[in-house]
């Protein structure tokens, strides 16, 4: 497969293995998963920081494995819901940094050029959560809005 903004192939990534149970090291049991991800997620954590935290603090190398379903799923379980997803409020963080960057360099045309690829990326995700039904019908997106939302 291509890259999308370059004319350059792209590498292959590695593969997670096919495993279809949690190992036998995991010490905690699938219901002290979930109430460790729903812990950290009152503490405002987002969905990547939990993994990141139940494998390296709590010797849980998949919580899919362990708990028999995703973060995702923990939470949507709860009625926990983010009002945007992960991916695009970072895109959005990168862009309002990105923009304060060009504003006070106006001749870095490198970083402009990055910036317009960074907001097609935003357009698209958009697009695509609408017709999912994740963000509302009437979102649009904004760098004013980003910045207000990243804040």
């Amino acid at each position: 497969m291509s890259r999308m903004h370059s004319k350059r192939k792209g590498s292959s990534g590695s593969k997670k293995p096919l495993v279809d149970k949690s190992p036998d090291w995991v010490q905690l049991s699938a219901e002290e998963v979930k109430e460790q991800v729903l812990k950290l997620a009152g503490e405002g954590m987002t969905m990547a920081k939990i993994g990141l935290v139940m494998r390296d603090q709590y010797a849980v190398p998949n919580v899919r494995l362990a708990a028999g379903m995703s973060i995702r799923d923990i939470l949507a379980e709860k009625n926990i819901k983010l009002e945007l997803p992960e991916d695009l409020q970072g895109l959005m963080k990168r862009a309002v940094s990105l923009s304060g960057h060009v504003k006070a360099n106006p001749k870095d045309l490198h970083n402009l050029r990055g910036l317009q690829l960074i907001e097609s990326k935003i357009r698209r995700l958009v697009k695509y959560y609408k017709r999912e039904g994740v963000i509302p019908e009437n979102w649009q997106y904004s760098l004013d809005t980003a910045a207000l939302q990243v804040e």
